[in-house]
């Protein structure tokens, strides 16, 4: 008797249920069907959204509510708190489905590879970030005593480290923020926050609407000097070319020229300044050397020998995520990626069988969170040609019970989307008090509790 085509997928943030939602529209083109089971190593879903994105952008979170419509789909169903490969392997997932799709995306962060970069109070952003949304794999504490405060990039990750080293702790209680993230930044003792990029403002990666949020808090000054605004025919070129380049510069200039007000937190973005040294006394930073640079007549930049000190006692690396290496897997050192083609993955051999990869494990840390639908697409229409042309495996246990027996029998603790719901209220519960939208549950053993692991 025919049965629907079995599908893993491993990530469980909008890469992973993009590509579950492309395989459900895909449905009618399988016959009978998809069966669709998402593994996710937290015990909640929505991955980079929930981990990731700034407590105060709940424009962004507003994702999971597409999301939810995938997941509430009968023919998904949610692992979480499950992890690959210490509680399932590759060879395992294979046993139990004729495809496996790869969506982990990217949590740690890019090296950096200057002198002192290893000192007390050299951070990095994907650390900070972690913190601040209350991922349960990391301290509860985090070091704000730094009063001048440096933050390296010009992506819109640098601009949400910025403004939450910059905002008051009540400024962001209205959020679901827990309570040791609200405590520690109580005690932030941060005035100045100065942004450094190396190159111009053309060739910031800002979202415009995500830099105008800078300007919105009535504790933050946000300062530019009219010395970094210059643009050569590159960089003049880009502007016409993108709008959103242009309209970022156009922001950057205006504030480049107005007065400085009287705000309290002052918030600095530098261009033409590149990180050269973290400077350290006693183990700790006690300040950042760069170089300040110029354009070269392409929108890239060149070196001028000319350097400044700059007074900071912290430096947070925001340059970039990394993916962790997936077992089993090729892996591209350079790009921190799988090789694919497509989204299938490709080994010395050529494709692996029944194996896929979509978003940033991909293709990199790079795009928003939209951009990795297209990837999902791709994937999903190559991973049905093969079904069609019967280049999957064979599982030997395709039955959807055969896996939850498989966790049972390794006494794996999981949570399904039954449980996500009853989290959900429990959120839901702890900021009702407060007249708040939910306060984060951060603790893993309280996640799996209230989930009904």
């Amino acid at each position: 008797m025919p049965r629907p085509l079995r599908v893993a997928i491993v990530g469980a943030g909008p890469a992973g249920i993009y590509a579950a939602d492309a395989l459900l529209k895909s449905e009618a083109a399988v016959e009978p069907g998809v069966s669709i089971d998402i593994f996710e190593r937290m015990p909640a879903p929505f991955g980079l959204i929930r981990y990731g994105v700034a407590p105060d952008h709940p424009r962004i979170k507003g994702i999971i509510t597409a999301l939810h419509q995938v997941l509430d789909k009968p023919q998904v169903r949610l692992f979480g708190n499950v992890d690959y490969p210490g509680d399932i392997s590759l060879d395992e997932l294979r046993s139990f489905y004729d495809a496996v799709i790869f969506s982990t995306g990217a949590t740690a962060d890019r090296a950096l590879t200057i002198p002192g970069v290893d000192l007390d109070g050299s951070f990095g952003a994907a650390d900070f970030v972690s913190w601040y949304d209350g991922h349960p794999d990391v301290p509860r504490t985090w070091p704000l005593d730094a009063e001048k405060v440096a933050v390296l990039g010009v992506g819109n990750v640098a601009l949400d480290v910025a403004r939450i080293l910059a905002k008051t702790a009540d400024e962001l209680l209205p959020t679901e923020i827990p309570a040791n993230v609200y405590d520690g930044l109580k005690a932030n003792k941060a005035l100045e926050v100065h942004v450094f990029g190396r190159r111009g403002p053309a060739q910031a990666k800002f979202s415009p609407m995500e830099l105008r949020e800078l300007d919105h808090s009535p504790t933050i000054e946000v300062i530019v000097n009219p010395e970094d605004i210059d643009y050569d025919d590159g960089s003049i070129a880009e502007r016409r070319g993108n709008k959103q380049t242009d309209m970022v510069a156009k922001t950057l200039e205006n504030w480049a020229i107005r007065d400085i007000g009287d705000r309290p937190h002052k918030l600095f973005l530098h261009f033409f300044e590149s990180p050269s040294e973290i400077l350290g006394e006693d183990g700790k930073v006690v300040g950042l050397r760069t170089e300040r640079t110029e354009l070269d007549g392409t929108g890239n930049v060149k070196g001028t020998g000319r350097f400044t000190d700059w007074d900071v006692q912290s430096v947070y690396r925001a340059v970039g995520y990394l993916s962790d290496e997936l077992p089993k897997l090729p892996w591209d050192v350079e790009t921190g990626t799988v090789p694919d083609e497509g989204g299938r993955v490709i080994d010395a051999g050529g494709p692996m069988q029944s194996t896929y990869v979509t978003g940033w494990i991909r293709r990199g840390p790079i795009g928003l969170i939209g951009h990795t639908k297209g990837d999902a697409n791709e994937t999903v229409a190559n991973l049905l040609a093969d079904h069609a042309a019967g280049r999957l495996g064979t599982p030997a246990s395709p039955e959807p019970a055969a896996v939850e027996d498989f966790l049972a029998e390794r006494s794996v603790r999981y949570t399904t989307w039954e449980g996500w719901y009853r989290l959900d209220a429990a959120e839901k519960a702890l900021g009702e008090p407060q007249g708040r939208a939910r306060v984060k549950i951060v603790e893993r053993e309280e996640m799996l509790d209230a989930s009904g692991a």
